[in-house]
């Protein structure tokens, strides 16, 4: 059985560090000798500076822990282009989905090293909104990290989210919930 920490009791308090308790400076004290005599203030501080840190990390932690990379050779696949004789293997087809933005133009065939196949390139997400319980369809802004921690930033701008500042937010992060190759669409909870 576990019992809680006793508060400080008064065999205790001579332990706790701190300046001793001493009376009323006569003469004028600098500025930063005067916190000096308060080490209660400046703990407090420091641990409420910590715990907002900590609540600022746990508004970004994502609800579903994290899938394993990818390889290269699963990525990717060879594409030998040339002549019969002079073949060679230096073009590759993306076999994963894949999020081009909307200012996407592909380079001349002759020059494209990677080719995005239309089937896998995604450009909305159904996102969830974990407090409303709502589906909606938005567009996908970017992606933040792919394929260890899968984020995408989607356009919420329509669900009318408002920042504290009173402004409406246009991008969100949202976790990737699906395997889009397999389901054919992108599946997501808006991260709140």
């Amino acid at each position: 059985m576990v019992t809680p920490r006793q508060a400080p009791g008064p065999r205790r308090e001579r332990n706790i560090k701190g300046a001793p308790a001493e009376k009323e400076p006569t003469e004028a004290v600098p500025a930063y000798l005067l916190d000096r005599a308060n080490p209660t203030t400046a703990k407090a501080l420091s641990s409420q500076i910590k715990n907002k840190r900590a609540e600022k990390a746990a508004r970004f932690s994502v609800p579903i822990p994290k899938v394993r990379g990818i390889s290269e050779e699963e990525l990717f696949k060879v594409v030998k282009t040339g002549k019969k004789v002079h073949q060679k293997g230096w073009k590759r087809v993306v076999t994963k989905p894949t999020f081009v933005g909307p200012d996407f133009t592909r380079r001349p065939v002759k020059y494209e090293r990677f080719i995005r196949p239309m089937g896998l390139r995604y450009k909305k997400a159904n996102v969830t909104h974990p407090t409303l319980n709502v589906t909606v369809q938005l567009p996908i802004l970017g992606v933040k990290k792919n394929p260890s921690n899968p984020l995408i930033e989607v356009n919420v701008s329509d669900l009318g989210i408002v920042t504290a500042s009173g402004k409406i937010a246009w991008g969100r992060y949202a976790q990737i919930t699906n395997n889009p190759e397999n389901d054919g669409c992108l599946n997501a909870v808006l991260l709140v």
